[in-house]
């Protein structure tokens, strides 16, 4: 029977699947055969994907897998609504029994819920998870104060000995020293630290196409270069000057400003930019244009003003997703670094026969 680990948060976008990924090579590295699957779905609507989980079908294809252990339920209004008027009586525990008749692969790699509360409607809990497939769990934790150790105890209290320890994520430079103290704490509390990854502006960009789909915006030049990443947005508001010096502090921008500005739109040409939104639904002058081009730089025409494109862009930074293969040789590189595979590997307690 395969080993299963449960990978899982307490918050939303908290890298979950980047973890797997990185779990996935740092396995295969030490020869281990190894699957994966999310029990619990959270659709997220993509053209290229049909309706296959956009998470799923990244991890699947990402590790190049034949089949994955299927989605057994997907959470909408509508499966929510099911449950709560009794009409969905499905045994849910008992359909994840299922996943332990596949012998195939030594580990398999689970994407637990978001949170500790995810999927308790349908007994799909983190913790109910763990009890059915005899899984520990491994949670990656968002940094954002030392008081993210308060939820990692609470996390602690609720999962027991089911929580085999953590991995804290998106650390910025400046509290590298003051962590020691809480990894200290945590493992006296019997609560592991795997691994403490740093703050990267790379797994936090975005691509323009994904600014597209979100913004409902118009490509006005360079649709080939859709895939170029947005590492920061600047806001296109001052005079000219101002956006000069602005601009040169910036890297891999996103620059938002109306379209009938064409002194900030010249100044964010010549500067780190990868993407202009012009707001207004105003077009750009045939300079610009050519311009763009030649740089190749996509020029977005939204139908918005500027406050409601910033917000939109602002939500797509704060749901990074991980869809692009630098953000994967990326995170695989971070996992070999800052996480001490080794260990983690001794506290699933895989068999003999499997080790190096």
């Amino acid at each position: 029977m395969p080993k299963h680990l449960l990978i899982a948060s307490m918050v939303a976008y908290s890298g979950k699947s980047a973890t797997i990924l990185g779990l996935a090579k740092l396995l295969r590295d030490r020869h281990f055969n190894v699957g994966y699957g999310k029990p619990l779905g959270t659709f997220q609507p993509n053209a290229d994907t049909e309706d296959t989980e956009a998470d799923v079908w990244f991890v699947q294809h990402t590790l190049n897998l034949p089949t994955v252990r299927p989605t057994l339920l997907t959470l909408t209004p509508e499966t929510i609504e099911a449950r709560l008027t009794g009409r969905d009586q499905t045994d849910y525990r008992q359909a994840l029994t299922a996943y332990q008749n596949d012998n195939s692969e030594d580990v398999v790699l689970l994407e637990g819920p978001a949170t500790l509360a995810e999927g308790r409607l349908f007994d799909l809990g983190l913790g109910e998870m763990a009890q059915v497939l005899d899984a520990p769990i491994l949670l990656v934790v968002r940094y954002d104060s030392p008081l993210v150790v308060e939820s990692i105890l609470l996390a602690k209290s609720e999962l027991g000995d089911r929580l085999l320890g953590v991995i804290i994520n998106d650390i910025p430079d400046a509290e590298r020293e003051p962590l020691k103290a809480i990894c200290d704490y945590l493992e006296a509390q019997q609560v592991p630290v795997f691994g403490l990854l740093p703050r990267s502006q790379l797994l936090r960009s975005v691509s323009v196409r994904e600014l597209v789909r979100q913004l409902g915006a118009e490509v006005l030049c360079r649709p080939d270069r859709l895939d170029l990443l947005v590492e920061e947005l600047t806001i296109g508001a001052m005079n000219v000057s101002a956006a000069l010096k602005y601009f040169r502090k910036g890297n891999n921008m996103a620059v938002i400003t109306g379209g009938d500005r064409t002194d900030i739109q010249w100044a964010a040409l010549e500067t780190s930019t990868h993407c202009l939104i012009l707001t207004g639904h105003l077009p750009p002058s045939p300079a610009i244009l050519a311009r763009a081009e030649e740089l190749e730089i996509p020029i977005l025409s939204v139908d918005l003003d500027t406050l409601t494109a910033v917000e939109i862009v602002d939500r797509a930074f704060g749901q990074v997703r991980l869809h692009e293969v630098a953000k994967v040789k990326f995170i695989e590189q971070l996992m070999q670094e800052h996480v001490d595979g080794d260990r983690l590997l001794r506290s699933l307690k895989l068999p003999e026969r499997l080790a190096l």
